[in-house]
């Protein structure tokens, strides 16, 4: 494992995906807040083929990693092969069910399945060749494309369509090229670096590894990927056909903003499943450990400086925007979905624990119960109370501090580890403190000066104090490094 070669991909990975954020954060600031309810119907197509594209992979690509180690380099390609024919077989049955489900309820948006299929499909693609660059540590370059495309697409559309230069029909249409596109960029960065061959003979494979352990392995998976999807993403769904397309655009400015802060997590969560995996294989539960809590602690401190950033500066922030009376109505959804993303940085690699285990099939029981959970607080807060979409980010909060506290609880039960350790409790009390005491500072006259003296405090006072503490040491590391 070359460590030097990981950490640059994980700087490499968070840089493009601060970039794809940058554009997404100015394009939510200043161009969708026009067309909310194009935006709503934008996310509603992603979210359709966010719960197709996992049922096309059926686990495919959580399996490449799993069984990649125990593989020769030969087999490694075989089993790259199987999956690659067995998400076209899946698609092709999707795109007969669509059809016989749209003709037979006589939907006069068909049209939205067709879309979210298509990009289902280019999503699934992408999904199998990131996994297998993951494999190779070569995960930068397809994250670009992944990121930045579909951010850069999406805003060009959105002012073509703002101007009449777009119909809606003709801007699905580009959006749902952007992400072929995509898939056709990744694959010709991956197989100038990877050569499957076109060997699609699969016999001598399951006499390497054993076909029904693939099969079941694959299956939970599956079950984990679309029941994570159904249990965190099922707003995206439910707002739309209870409340409307424009709620739903509102909620997705929220989403969008907050999601902001998992990007570091993402970065390192992909780079570090193979490594769990291989600390898996050899039994490594001293290292394991030992980057499970300096993981968690990392996340922790940058989840928490963002978090307090925005809690601190977002009214000030949006009061001095040109759409900011547009931007408003999202200000709550950000801070309780920015808490839940918060939490779940915190609880570092969890999933990737229990995925590559042989304890795997906790997985598939704590997502069916919370999937089970949010939909019932969902339908709860629309139905029983004035909450509105308010109510739906609540609920996302409370599914995703139970499913994550039930990981913690499993790995502890079953490897004897927590992410947390005084330092965490330490950081913990320091961002509390200090983000509590400049909330109850003066307020200036002015929204900018608010904006800059608070966030600009936050940010020095909460470096300042867990550097002296070392609570961080890949911070002081940084700031030793920079003097």
């Amino acid at each position: 494992m070359d460590k030097q070669a990981s950490s640059k991909q994980v700087v490499l990975f968070s840089f493009i995906n601060y970039i794809g954020t940058a554009i997404g954060v100015l394009s939510v600031l200043f161009v969708y807040p026009y067309d909310k309810e194009f935006l709503g119907l934008v996310r509603y197509i992603d979210v359709i083929a966010q719960v197709l594209y996992p049922i096309m992979v059926m686990g495919a690509s959580q399996a490449l990693i799993k069984f990649y180690p125990s593989l020769s380099n030969q087999y490694q390609k075989r089993l790259f092969n199987y999956s690659v024919a067995s998400i076209l077989v899946i698609a092709f049955i999707i795109l007969i069910g669509i059809t016989i489900y749209t003709k037979a309820g006589q939907r006069t948006d068909s049209y939205i399945f067709y879309f979210a299929f298509t990009i289902a499909v280019a999503l699934a693609y992408v999904e199998l060749l990131k996994k297998q660059a993951q494999d190779m540590q070569k995960i930068a370059i397809p994250t670009l494309y992944e990121k930045l495309i579909p951010k850069i697409v999406l805003p060009i559309i959105f002012l073509l369509l703002l101007n009449n230069i777009f119909n809606i029909y003709e801007s699905l249409y580009v959006l749902t090229a952007g992400y072929i596109l995509v898939f056709l960029l990744t694959a010709i960065y991956l197989f100038k670096r990877f050569k499957p061959g076109f060997n699609y003979k699969f016999k001598p494979l399951f006499e390497k590894i054993s076909r029904k352990n693939y099969t079941q392995y694959s299956l939970f998976a599956f079950a984990g990927s679309l029941g994570s999807l159904l249990a965190f993403r099922i707003d995206g769904i439910i707002i739309p056909e209870l409340i409307s397309l424009e709620a739903n655009g509102t909620f997705t400015i929220g989403v969008t903003l907050a999601s902001t802060l998992q990007i570091p997590a993402v970065g390192m969560f992909a780079i570090y499943a193979p490594i769990v995996s291989r600390y898996l294989e050899k039994g490594n539960t001293v290292e394991l450990g030992r980057d499970y809590k300096r993981v968690a602690n990392l996340l922790f401190f940058i989840g928490t400086v963002l978090y307090s950033c925005i809690f601190l500066g977002i009214n000030n922030l949006f009061a001095v925007l040109p759409t900011g009376d547009n931007l408003i109505a999202s200000v709550p959804i950000i801070l309780i979905l920015g808490a839940s993303v918060v939490f779940n940085m915190a609880t570092s690699f969890n999933s990737e624990v229990i995925t590559f285990s042989k304890y795997y099939r906790f997985n598939l029981i704590a997502i069916l119960l919370l999937t089970i959970l949010n939909i019932s607080l969902n339908l709860y807060f629309i139905y029983y109370t004035s909450l509105g979409i308010v109510g739906v980010a609540y609920a996302s909060l409370i599914a995703m501090v139970l499913f994550n506290c039930s990981k913690l609880w499993f790995i502890y039960k079953k490897f004897g580890l927590l992410p947390f350790d005084a330092a965490f409790l330490k950081l913990a009390v320091i961002f509390i403190v200090s983000g509590l005491g400049i909330y109850l500072l003066p307020e200036a006259n002015s929204n900018s000066i608010n904006l800059f003296y608070k966030v600009g405090l936050s940010l020095i006072v909460n470096i300042v104090a867990v550097y002296k503490m070392k609570l961080v040491p890949q911070l002081n590391e940084r700031i030793n490094s920079l003097f």
